[in-house]
């Protein structure tokens, strides 16, 4: 039960997260230049980023059987992965 509670909220996190990152891209700007390139890699960073640390805590559970500490190994990712595209495309 708490393992399945836990990959819920990693599920939810992970969903807010991406949605954060979608509104971080979509978002007007001021400038009519082109975005730099480590506001780019931000984006897709924010956007993609939360999906692939679920992917391999997934894998890493399947292959340890530890699936409570995937499922916190996720929920760390997810934050580091989201706070490094808010870090790399601030706008």
């Amino acid at each position: 039960m708490t393992t399945a509670l836990a990959w819920l909220a990693v599920a939810a996190v992970c969903v807010a997260a991406a949605l954060f990152g979608q509104t971080a891209r979509t978002a007007p700007t001021r400038r009519a230049r082109r975005a730099s390139r480590a506001a780019r890699i931000g984006m897709v960073v924010s956007m993609s980023g939360p999906w692939l640390v679920v992917l391999l805590a997934v894998a890493g559970g399947a292959v340890t059987g530890q699936w409570l500490v995937a499922a916190a190994a996720a929920l760390a990712g997810i934050v580091v992965v989201a706070l490094l595209g808010l870090l790399l495309a601030p706008r």
